[in-house]
């Protein structure tokens, strides 16, 4: 049965607004610089540059340089007193303005007040980011192809094979495919032994294992082009016969199947290992490095022993409202009072004022995420201050979001955003702000220490195992019981995938 009734309720609900500063936080200084483009484009009441007030206030430090000069020129101040009573005039006769009384000499001059500041902070120091230029992976290959005997069909077919090259240096598409592609988009009839014969000339190439289908075939490729030695051949036959054997290190199956002794497999695995799995990677390295480059979000100096923390805003240009675009809102605000009936004019001032509220919020909302990140960072710098001080990792104490969340007086959600994705550049090199988060673990003799200890000392006994019989992770829970440390064997276990270490198994050696 229908009925109605009242009912009141308490809902809490986010605003545009502050979803998109929410947002904001989350973002690193390189994907702000280009929201910031984004907004500038799309709103025309939103400029790049300081305020007014702010340049007036540089162009009364400059002039304090020139108290002795005060009673025979006139100072900044007057400068612009009597610009604004110009502009005044000049909008009282529409036939004059102050240009006119301004020389095309003068005009040609830039005051000196707006061509200084002395505003300059550690954050605004030039810092020069290279990265590498130089041809694709795919276009090495292509010039590579001039020096193939080609006729005009086999290099279009070339250039589709290599065109279904990934960045690894591994083929993607199968013969076949590439067969029935070239049929139906390039109208080429091809056979697949003809396109086979096409692919052996291009692995070829270099780096060598490029145009590989998989990675036996990639090794053997390698392999081949090597001098002929016992080693080489005994690794080639590792390779076409035993290498799931290899790959799960049975090298006791391996000296069976294949009939060698200890030494000999030794000197083919050797040479299996100077091998490249990924042959692409070899030529994009150095590019990729340089792409990959860290944008740090704070910077962080020390000064006469002061630990002292800046805002990277060389990429966060400073923001404000279109001066000519204020001024067209409010000339159309005093003409709608005067003709009430324009519905154009209505149109015009309600489209002009939400640009200038979505500037001013957007203004706001830079300004908060900066005083936000800012005061999070001095909170970690305060909690982390041994380290910050000293360099030195083992120093880094346990600390939890929560503990600078009641730091600062943030919400945790908060402190997790500011986290996210975000660097910090010091004297001792860039570091992830989530590196310097951990948990506590309470040692025999009543001591916290910090999680990172632990991964240390794991990665110390791993570093010195014995490679021909690997600790597993019972046995370095036994040998960090011994040194007052309880971890359980699933901890063990989930620390060492967190260093990307492999199991005992997969450590192993000859």
């Amino acid at each position: 049965m229908l009925e109605q009734k009242l009912q009141q309720k308490l809902l809490q609900r986010l605003s545009p607004q502050q979803i998109q500063l929410i947002k904001m936080l989350e973002i690193p200084i390189m994907e702000l610089e280009q929201r910031i483009k984004k907004e500038l484009e799309e709103n025309p009441a939103l400029e790049e540059g300081a305020e007014e007030e702010e340049i007036v206030n540089l162009a009364d430090d400059d002039d304090n340089d020139y108290d002795n000069d005060e009673e025979d020129n006139p100072s900044d101040d007057d400068l612009f007193d009597n610009q604004e009573k110009e502009e005044v005039n000049s909008s009282k006769d529409d036939d004059f303005s102050y240009e006119d009384y301004i020389s095309e000499e003068d005009q040609d001059e830039t005051p000196y007040y707006l061509l200084q500041a002395n505003n300059n902070s550690k954050e605004n120091d030039e810092r020069e980011f290279i990265f590498s230029s130089q041809e694709s992976f795919i276009d090495n290959l292509n010039h590579q192809l001039g020096f193939l005997d080609l006729d005009k069909k086999q290099r279009t077919i070339a250039e589709y094979i290599i065109g279904n090259i990934d960045e690894k240096g591994y083929l993607q598409r199968d013969i076949e495919q590439i067969s029935d592609d070239l049929a139906f988009n390039l109208n080429i009839n091809a056979e697949p032994k003809e396109i086979e014969a096409i692919l052996k000339k291009i692995q070829t190439l270099d780096p060598p294992g490029i145009g590989a289908r998989n990675i036996t075939e990639c090794f053997l490729i390698q392999l081949n082009r090597k001098p002929q030695s016992n080693a080489v051949k005994n690794a080639i036959k590792i390779v076409e016969k035993a290498f799931e054997e290899l790959m799960k290190k049975h090298f006791d199956k391996i000296q069976r199947k294949l009939n060698i002794d200890k030494e000999e497999l030794k000197a083919a695995i050797s040479e299996i290992q100077s091998l490249s799995i990924n042959p692409g990677n070899t030529y994009s390295d150095t590019y990729e490095t340089a792409i990959n480059q860290v944008i740090p979000d704070f910077l962080v100096e020390i000064e006469d022993g002061e630990i002292k923390v800046f805002l990277n805003s060389k990429y966060s240009p400073e923001l404000r409202v279109s001066k000519s675009f204020q001024e067209m809102l409010n000339s159309l605000e005093a003409q709608a009072k005067i003709n009430k009936k324009a519905k154009n004019d209505k149109e015009a001032i309600q489209f002009a004022r939400q640009k200038v509220d979505a500037a001013h919020w957007f203004i706001d909302a830079i300004k908060q995420r900066q005083n936000t990140l800012l005061t999070t960072m001095q909170a970690i710098v305060h909690l982390q201050k041994d380290f910050f001080t000293e360099g030195d990792k083992s120093l880094l104490k346990p600390m939890i979001l929560k503990d600078v969340a009641d730091l600062t007086g943030f919400d945790i959600s908060t402190i997790s955003r500011v986290a996210s994705n975000k660097y910090v550049s010091t004297p001792y090199g860039v570091f992830s702000l989530k590196s310097f988060f951990s948990e506590s673990m309470t040692t025999d003799s009543d001591e916290e220490i910090s999680t990172y200890k632990i991964k240390e000392r794991i990665q110390h006994l791993i570093a010195n195992e014995d490679k021909s019989n690997p600790l597993t992770d019972e046995e370095l829970a036994e040998l960090l019981k011994k040194e007052g440390l309880n971890v359980a064997r699933r901890t063990i276990a989930k620390y060492r995938e967190q260093l990307s270490i492999p199991v005992a198994r997969l450590r192993k050696e000859l």
